[in-house]
């Protein structure tokens, strides 16, 4: 694996870990995309540092379990904004 993927990946685990922000939030901010923080998190990750690797994967359980109380709130505000 390149250094410059490894140093990614590493990088991105951490901003998830301190910001607790969701997978699109993350590829936004380093300009990639989901896919690529999604690897890097899943796969790349698990080689490089298989402790990170496990508090990134607790910041993303939490953020599934809670995408669709997000998704209902982004709704709701949509529609109170467009009427």
């Amino acid at each position: 694996m390149k250094d410059y993927i490894e140093e990614r990946a590493v990088e991105v685990a951490s901003y998830i870990i301190e910001t607790k922000s969701t997978v699109r939030q993350t590829a936004k901010k380093f300009g990639v995309s989901k896919s690529t923080v999604h690897k890097d998190i899943t796969e790349r990750l698990e080689q490089i540092n298989p402790g990170m690797a496990q508090e990134t994967r607790k910041v993303l359980d939490i953020n599934k379990s809670e995408r669709h109380i997000r998704g209902g709130l982004a709704t709701r505000e949509k529609y109170l904004h467009h009427m």
